[in-house]
């Protein structure tokens, strides 16, 4: 039986987010210019970055206790929540930036964690 890497499952999810991040951004590049891609890549950012910061964090606290390793999640997720809001805000300033677009960025990468609980090896 061979060893598994306890981080392999959560850097293989993290990896297709990055990679439905870059064909939708590319996808709107081509279609309508650097412009048009903005709004996606700016949603599809905001999904992935509190993605990676959830993901590390969770890493890090893999060894400890079970109480602290509960509070080192709830910990990481209240952050990434508050990260998520606050990359919300800040996108926000950006003029001409496309509400829609930038939503179908955001869900399209957010949906890799739903796609990946129905995937499995």
């Amino acid at each position: 039986m061979a060893v598994r890497n306890e981080f392999s499952a959560v850097k293989k999810v993290i990896i297709v987010q990055a990679f439905v991040a870059i064909v939708l951004s590319v996808a709107f590049l081509l279609a309508g210019g650097v412009k048009q891609a903005i709004s996606p890549l700016s949603g599809s950012l905001i999904a992935l970055l509190p993605s990676c910061y959830f993901a590390y964090r969770v890493y890090l606290s893999r060894k400890l206790e079970a109480k602290k390793m509960v509070r080192a999640f709830y910990r990481g997720e209240t952050t990434k929540i508050l990260l998520t809001a606050a990359l919300f805000a800040m996108v926000f300033q950006i003029p001409d930036i496309n509400l829609l677009t930038l939503l179908i960025g955001y869900v399209a990468v957010l949906s890799v964690y739903f796609f990946a609980l129905l995937w499995r090896e």
